[in-house]
């Protein structure tokens, strides 16, 4: 289940040009990114849905802390082992069950990451800056060095690759194909679900000249992807590394940093610790450390901002963005405050020259 907020993360190049477009919409036109919305006056509380980056007292971090140690008794290694076995067994049944009718399109994507957005994909084509007009340097390269049989790919002929891990129903890929209409785009989708993966294909709106949907497990680091390594510009990771056992994320992390071209980002977001969706679980829930179990057999862990800077740097990845966005979500209806944590992030190729455009 998806918190309003987590971390952010982006990784980059150690080159870094941060630039401005010019043409695109006006700020007022543009709905603000997460963390622009400061509550400077308690009695506004109830004004909007959600404020951001609200700072907690010493004694709400520490109640918070509480709650988890009280819940932090794991379940016998025999019952996490079932979980972990029969993971697969879990999320197709979600699936199954709520088919598209669980998450919504997620429109913020070109908001917090505005490399999945047109513009960038059309200006910001990471391998190909001093390309020649009408060549494809991929295929080149993939032809010189003999291995003709890896030159023949879903998406081969494309200047900008999208891969999204975990993709569910679309949510993400979806609205990355309605708004993105850059004629080299090629978007890639993958899921653990295979009846997840089912869902996107038989959607109306999947076209396999744009897109291709396979079905991967993400924890398995020596599985191969229909995608030769160095291939793709951006790698998307929303709410989905938090469902691998944190054992087995390093490995993940490292075989994904391999599918990069030179300047490519990971783009993820996660759950923060502490959030609300934490704080929530009984005893009888934790497998381990900030690691739970819910209801339906899927799970969930909840990072700190250095855990992931630790995952993403072990796999020679470079830091663009790293954040929290402590939100504040409030029901004016039942006059109701939640706190809410997310990580967003950003990782990149260590060495990498990347462009950055912020809108």
């Amino acid at each position: 289940m998806e918190a309003p907020c987590a971390v952010d993360a982006v990784a980059v190049g150690s080159s870094e040009t941060a630039h401005s477009l010019s043409g695109s919409s006006s700020a007022e036109s543009r709905r603000p990114q997460f963390g622009t919305r400061f509550l400077t006056d308690p009695k506004q509380v109830f004004q909007h849905n959600a404020w951001d980056n609200v700072e907690w007292t010493d004694d709400q971090e520490e109640a918070a802390k509480r709650k988890v140690s009280e819940n932090s008794y794991p379940l016998p290694a025999e019952k996490q082992e079932e979980y972990d076995s029969r993971a697969n067994e879990y999320w197709n049944e979600f699936y199954t069950i709520h088919e598209n009718r669980f998450f919504k399109d997620r429109h913020w994507l070109f908001t917090e990451f505005p490399e999945l957005a047109p513009q960038c994909s059309t200006l910001n084509h990471t391998s190909h800056i001093d390309e020649p007009q009408g060549s494809n340097l991929d295929q080149d390269r993939c032809r010189d060095s003999g291995a003709e049989d890896s030159c023949d790919f879903p998406g081969s002929s494309a200047s900008y690759r999208i891969l999204e891990v975990g993709c569910g129903v679309g949510n993400t890929v979806f609205p990355i194909l309605k708004t993105n209409n850059d004629p080299g785009l090629f978007v890639y989708c993958c899921d653990f679900s295979s009846t997840a993966v089912e869902l996107v294909k038989n959607n109306p709106e999947y076209d396999p000249g744009r897109c291709f949907a396979f079905v991967q497990d993400l924890s398995d680091a020596e599985a191969s992807y229909p995608i030769p390594d160095g291939s793709l510009d951006v790698i998307v990771l929303i709410f989905v590394l938090s469902a691998l056992h944190p054992d087995k994320m390093q490995a993940s992390i490292t075989r994904l940093a391999r599918l990069l071209k030179p300047g490519g980002t990971i783009l993820l977001r996660d759950y923060g610790r502490y959030d609300m969706a934490q704080l929530r679980f009984k005893k009888g829930r934790c497998l381990s450390e900030n690691f739970y179990v819910r209801g339906d057999g899927t799970r969930v862990y909840f990072f700190t901002q250095d855990e992931l800077h630790e995952l993403f740097t072990r796999a020679e990845l470079e830091k663009v963005q790293n954040l929290v966005d402590r939100r504040l979500q409030v029901n004016r209806g039942k006059q109701l405050t939640m706190y809410r944590d997310g990580l967003l992030f950003c990782y990149c190729p260590a060495g990498a020259t990347r462009l950055m455009m912020y809108f």
